[in-house]
């Protein structure tokens, strides 16, 4: 149950920081807590928690650029999203937050030289980039949460 714990908390803290997969690691943690005997997790709760992973694990690369597309974007500024923020990962401690902004913004300057529409495209990037953090956050929350309530269902388990 602590290796499960641990899970959840790299999840929570993964949600913030995207070098780690916040969604997936909670998941894996709920993964182990079913594994553990004498805790009872029906499996219908560990396939619904892995197709909300799983959307979300896939919402979080869409996300940004469907935020850079619906603040009058191009897909040059959908591509410089996607490239900043994987160039961004190698830039801490906050290039996962400025590079897909630059992305969009560069992009978006390479294809109309309008800066600001490359600006608001770049704003949009952002803002897609904080709806898909907020996202993850809230699925790891919700995992934690379960996890709780089983544990202190099965705190006898603990001690």
């Amino acid at each position: 149950m602590i290796l499960s714990l641990a899970f959840l908390i790299a999840g929570l803290i993964g949600s913030l920081v995207p070098i780690l997969p916040g969604p997936p690691l909670s998941w894996l943690g709920l993964l182990m807590l079913y594994l553990v005997k004498g805790i009872e997790m029906d499996y219908w709760t560990l396939g619904i928690s892995l197709f909300i992973t799983i959307v979300v694990t896939i919402l979080d690369y869409v996300i940004p650029a469907m935020g850079t597309k619906r603040f009058g974007g191009s897909k040059y500024g959908v591509w410089g999203t996607n490239i900043g923020l994987v160039i961004g990962l190698f830039v801490p401690p906050f290039g996962f937050i400025i590079g897909p902004f630059l992305g969009a913004l560069v992009g978006e300057l390479y294809n109309s030289n309008n800066f600001n529409r490359a600006l608001k495209a770049a704003t949009g990037s952002f803002i897609g980039f904080l709806a898909s953090t907020f996202l993850k956050i809230v699925v790891c929350l919700g995992f934690f949460i379960l996890f709780c309530l089983k544990a202190w269902e099965y705190r006898e388990i603990w001690f």
